[in-house]
């Protein structure tokens, strides 16, 4: 399904969403951080090259991408990705070096007790402690994930921070503030040694493409991805298996934790659901951009343990799904890998 390997070099500063407006009663506007972009974002990069490259060509149809992950820009093949939260994280030095990213290690990792339907450490205790859930891991570590071995892995914090700016929101007919009303502007600056990494199955011709929102430069080179990361996108999941991407499960009306064909018997492992939407693109600059219905996406990091064995990701049935115009898997949504390593028991039930 994914035969490419996109990668992504902003030219400067890019922009993870902006915060609510301000005022003096309210200072908050943090929340509306959002970065790295989705997949939905590297659509609309290609479907403007392919707009302008091929304008009769049938393929852009077939579309898959999958992201956001990031890797070195010297080895993009081997790219980072959420590490699952039944993986317990501890950061080396709390604070790392200036132009330094932060590496932790994975101290332990839970599985789940259907007896006592818990999730547990692997001497039969919950945890105790303060852990990272965000964190990063290489492709490449994933089999040893699988089998549990976790000394030798290392975990890596977020490759960008944050840069906010507060505006002054203006009046439409004038160079005049409303009711003193700030706006805080999150621009974000990628590590030097960073790119962004999306899995395609279309390639696209390396060069220069206006990014994001609001229209940044970056670097886009495409190359082959490697065979074996296609190998282990390839592979069955099996029975339990970890997000490597944000998920968007249900119907175009309601969201769900995962998709009610797959029953009630699930356990899942997850944080508390993100708001999703995007922006509808278009040809005619005369018309209004329009957004998508808002939806909730479960995090990448979910774990999920479920009765039957579940296919590749690239097998999945379209309806389980939302769709509008396209079902969102087109996006990657829900793109997952095998954890067999995490339950003690064959028998499971609702957590």
């Amino acid at each position: 399904m994914f035969k490419y390997l996109i990668s992504i070099e902003p030219l400067g500063l890019l922009y993870g969403s902006a915060g609510a407006f301000l005022s003096p009663d309210n200072l908050v506007g943090r929340s509306g951080e959002n970065f790295p972009p989705s997949a939905a974002t590297v659509s609309g990069l290609v479907a403007a090259h392919y707009a302008e490259q091929k304008p009769n060509s049938e393929e852009f149809r077939s579309l898959k991408l999958a992201g956001p992950f990031w890797a070195k820009d010297k080895a993009p093949q081997n790219f980072y990705v959420p590490t699952p939260f039944n993986f317990l994280t501890a950061w080396l030095d709390p604070i790392p070096e200036p132009g330094k990213l932060r590496v932790g290690k994975i101290t332990d990792f839970l599985q789940f007790q259907a007896d006592y339907q818990q999730w547990q450490n692997r001497q039969g205790e919950l945890p105790v402690g303060k852990f990272d859930r965000k964190s990063w891991v290489a492709i490449r570590d994933w089999k040893q994930l699988e089998s549990g071995n976790i000394k030798s892995v290392e975990v890596h914090d977020k490759s960008w921070e944050f840069l906010p700016h507060l505006h002054p929101e203006l009046q439409t007919d004038q160079r005049h503030t409303v009711d003193g009303r700030l706006f805080l502007e999150n621009s974000v600056q990628l590590h030097p040694e960073v790119c962004l990494v999306y899995l395609s199955s279309l390639e696209i011709e390396n060069g220069w493409y206006r990014f994001g929102g609001e229209g940044h430069l970056a670097n886009v080179r495409c190359e082959t991805l490697s065979l074996e990361t296609q190998k282990l996108l390839d592979r069955p999941v099996g029975k339990s298996f970890a997000l490597i991407t944000p998920a968007i499960w249900g119907s175009n009306r309601l969201s769900y934790r995962y998709p009610p064909a797959w029953g009630d018997a699930v356990t899942v492992l997850t944080e508390r659901p993100t708001p999703f939407r995007y922006r509808f693109g278009g040809s005619d600059p005369s018309k209004p951009k329009r957004l998508s219905r808002g939806r909730y996406s479960i995090a990448a990091g979910t774990v999920y343990i479920t009765p039957e064995e579940k296919s590749a990701w690239h097998k999945w049935q379209d309806d389980w799904f939302p769709k509008e115009g396209v079902f969102l898997n087109r996006w990657g949504c829900g793109l997952a890998l095998p954890l067999p390593c995490i339950s003690t028991s064959e028998s499971i039930g609702v957590a």
